[in-house]
């Protein structure tokens, strides 16, 4: 088989990089696009912009140029492809790639080079990716703005003066600016969902064990997700084809139907019972710009569906849950670190270290029977609803010289969580997440909102988030915001 010379051989870098994941796979496998000139596109852009906004900060050319190569001759032999075959991604410094330097962004591994690739990166390639580099994080993923001491900080390509958010930020950029079609990240307190808002992409934080993760902190807590980020809900759905699988390492994951994810359908959204919340009832700081955006949005979305009210969950005591629990899990993972290495540790990694060393097993306990009940009042908060819709940010992405606000309409925030509270309660739901690009807010940066499914319902909240991504794409001021790259690499 050769390749077939279609209007697509005389495409330029900037069109190729433009493609969905879903046209360039359906097109590698037509044979109609070399997985080898997606490939040598997507460094192009690299290799253009990467200086610019510090997204990407380890590479593998070579391999990955390999592995193109080998994907172009199996295409061309009418193997069985996979469902990520020859698609390019980049994978969040925070996952062992082999042969691939990886820091988790701290100087305690600034030249580790690992000799296995974590579960996930191996699943991703077995579905045919090819792993091009790792995305910038901060330390061991600690934060709202993707900086740290090993390679500084990734700035944001609609205002390079302003953070990528975080602790995806680097997975955020590379999409943002065309440099990859696919990335993958990891989300605890929203760290999927800020950096996709922030950036004008999409972002899942799926059912917790659905994709699995054998790095888990602590084995039986849903905080830790990892998950797919994208440019469009129907990539989401592809990568997830390749994320998602059963591991014992995980004791969260459990059967599941890989297959299901491909040729994803658009839900009837005039069946869909949807609710909305600005800021769970007053609980969660929300800046006034924001809040404008969001009821701009509602406005346009009023005659959508079935059903569509505010319905506040009852989150009052999510903030000192979320913190408390949170804490724990950086005991679990940084406590020998602090005892050892606490020079070269970051601020935050040291504050949320000495903040559960503060704590009472009492503080512990009143944190799991809070974070029970909250649960078990979101599912009967959930049982009249298909899809709760969220802001997606509290603030608009924040100078990087400026650090985190330290208030929001006038509220003093007490520590960096504070302002992301918008998004680390509906991590104690345990329920699935998806961070939708809705245009641009009052300042001219990227605004968007959380869509919030119903528990294991992964599959339909991505279907009503296609239809709801198709429904604002032909509204003008609504649709997923660009940045100018002309602008950007002059």
């Amino acid at each position: 088989m050769e390749f077939k010379r279609s209007k697509l051989w005389v495409l330029t870098v900037n069109d190729l990089c433009k493609l969905s994941a879903v046209t360039a796979r359906r097109l590698i496998g037509a044979g109609e696009l070399s997985p080898v000139t997606l490939l040598e596109a997507c460094i192009a852009r690299i290799e253009t912009v990467n200086q610019k906004v510090n997204a990407i900060v380890a590479k593998d050319y070579d391999r990955a140029i390999h592995e193109a190569t080998v994907a172009e001759k199996d295409v061309k032999k009418r193997k069985h492809l996979p469902p990520l075959h020859g698609i390019p991604v980049g994978i969040k410094d925070l996952n062992a790639t082999k042969g691939m330097r990886t820091t988790w962004g701290s100087l305690l591994f600034r030249d580790h080079v690992p000799t296995e690739d974590e579960a996930l990166v191996a699943r991703l390639r077995r579905a045919g990716a090819i792993i091009v580099g790792k995305t910038n994080t901060p330390e061991f993923g600690s934060g709202t703005s993707t900086n740290n001491l090993v390679y500084g900080p990734t700035r944001n390509p609609f205002d390079l003066e302003r953070t990528s958010g975080g602790s995806s930020g680097g997975s955020g950029v590379t999409l943002a600016t065309g440099m990859l079609p696919l990335c993958q990240g990891s989300d605890t307190g929203g760290s999927l969902r800020n950096p996709a808002t922030w950036c004008g992409v999409v972002g899942f934080r799926s059912t917790p064990g659905l994709v699995p993760h054998e790095n888990r902190t602590l084995n039986y807590t849903h905080f830790n997700v990892q998950g797919p980020m994208a440019r469009s809900v129907s990539d989401i759905a592809l990568m997830m084809s390749g994320c998602i699988g059963n591991d014992h390492r995980d004791p969260l994951a459990g059967p599941c139907d890989q297959m299901s994810f491909l040729d994803l359908e658009a839900a009837d959204l005039s069946d869909i019972r949807a609710a909305w919340t600005e800021d769970f009832g007053g609980i969660a700081p929300l800046d006034n710009g924001i809040r404008n955006c969001f009821q701009e949005l509602l406005r346009n979305l009023r005659d959508t569906f079935q059903s569509f009210d505010c319905r506040n969950p009852a989150f009052s005591d999510a903030r000192d849950c979320f913190w408390t629990l949170r804490c724990v899990n950086y005991l679990a993972a940084h406590t020998n670190r602090y005892e050892q290495h606490r020079d070269i540790l970051s601020p935050n990694i040291i504050a949320n270290v000495e903040a559960g060393l503060k704590m009472r097993l009492a503080d512990v306990s009143k944190a799991e029977t809070q974070w029970r009940q909250l649960y078990k009042n979101f599912q009967t908060f959930f049982e009249e609803l298909d899809v709760l819709i969220v802001p997606g940010n509290a603030t608009p992405a924040f100078r990087i010289d400026d650090g985190i606000p330290n208030e929001v309409n006038g509220r003093k925030m007490e520590n960096y969580m504070d302002a992301s509270l918008i998004r680390s309660a509906l991590t104690l739901t345990g329920h699935p997440i998806l961070a939708l690009p809705c245009g641009l807010d009052h300042l001219g940066l990227p605004f968007g909102v959380q869509l919030v499914g119903r528990r294991r319902g992964d599959l339909n909240l991505l279907r009503i988030a296609l239809a709801l991504e198709t429904k604002l794409s032909k509204i003008n001021g609504l649709q997923r915001p660009q940045p100018n790259l002309e602008v950007l690499v002059s």
